[in-house]
């Protein structure tokens, strides 16, 4: 298989952050985000890497950042690597199809998520209480279930080894403020609109996906983080989609559904992934990206 970078180091460019999967440099004017083969599944990251993961996630974000120019800005800069500034260019080998210079931002301290279909732990609620994140839904949905309608579910923003937690919108308005809050409300369920068409058209059913939304020195909201990848979204093959249990799908949750079968407490350390687990996982993203984009990897 191909090797993975699980982690970079940098000692002539300024660590910004480290997340569960990219890793951050402050480049003065703007940040240099990093894309890792790490895997996190259950907010505990793995020991093993998912080989192109990388690769898959920053062609994926630059894809669905430029189709949404029309409906709000985003923190793209450049993705080539004769772009980026000089000090990053003798990186060139570790970057090049995984990295994006972008515009600072100050992030907004809730997730945007969009819902529309009936899966994970919005089933969960539904079956107990008959409703998403506190809002109402039909009686009689089955699990994978389309939405009447899509639906937003902000949730909190989790530090590394804690979970996200679902919060009501009047949540996300004492956190953002209630204009801001409707606005990203509004920009997430755009954003899902417009892309479930194309993606469906394209073989994949969007079942759900998550945002990050910040806010550039002149107080405009612009997109940031990654757009529409595995990693942040439920991705279903649309020519097998079955409601009434769940799908198989292309992203994260093959890995989440082997994890399940395990006697593993979903806390740090991770268990160990089989080599059939790397590699399977590793196709999954690579058969979305070539449906969504055309680009073939490996």
């Amino acid at each position: 298989m191909k090797p993975t970078l699980l982690q970079t180091d940098f000692p002539d460019l300024k660590l910004h952050s480290r997340g569960k999967v990219r890793d951050i440099y402050d480049l003065g004017e703007h940040l240099l985000i990093v894309t890792s083969d790490r895997m996190s599944a259950f907010d505990v990251i793995m020991n093993e890497g998912i080989p192109w993961k990388g690769e898959v996630l920053t062609r994926l974000s630059r894809f669905w950042f430029e189709k949404m120019t029309d409906l709000v800005p985003n923190h793209l800069v450049a993705v080539e690597v004769d772009d980026f500034p000089a000090a990053a260019r003798r990186y060139r080998e570790q970057l090049a199809g995984r990295s994006m210079l972008v515009k600072k931002a100050r992030p907004l301290p809730v997730e945007c998520v969009v819902r529309g279909f009936l899966a994970g732990s919005g089933w969960k609620e539904y079956r107990q209480q008959g409703t998403v994140c506190g809002i109402p839904l039909p009686s009689g949905l089955r699990e994978s279930d389309r939405l009447p309608e899509p639906i937003f579910t902000p949730s909190t923003k989790a530090e590394i080894g804690s979970h996200d937690e679902n919060i009501p919108f009047n949540k996300a308005e004492e956190l953002c403020g209630t204009m801001l809050a409707a606005e990203i409300r509004d920009l997430t369920l755009a954003i899902y609109r417009k892309a479930f068409p194309l993606a469906e058209e394209r073989g994949i059913l969007i079942a759900d996906t998550k945002f990050e939304f910040g806010l550039d020195p002149d107080g405009g909201v612009i997109w940031i983080d990654e757009a529409l990848t595995p990693d942040s979204s439920r991705f279903w093959p649309k020519n097998s989609y079955q409601p009434g249990g769940s799908q198989p799908s292309f992203d994260k949750q093959f890995l989440r559904d082997y994890l399940e079968t395990l006697d593993w407490n979903k806390q740090a350390p991770p268990p160990p992934l089989p080599e059939e687990i790397i590699r399977k996982t590793s196709e999954k993203y690579r058969e979305a990206l070539e449906r969504l984009t055309g680009i073939k990897l490996g």
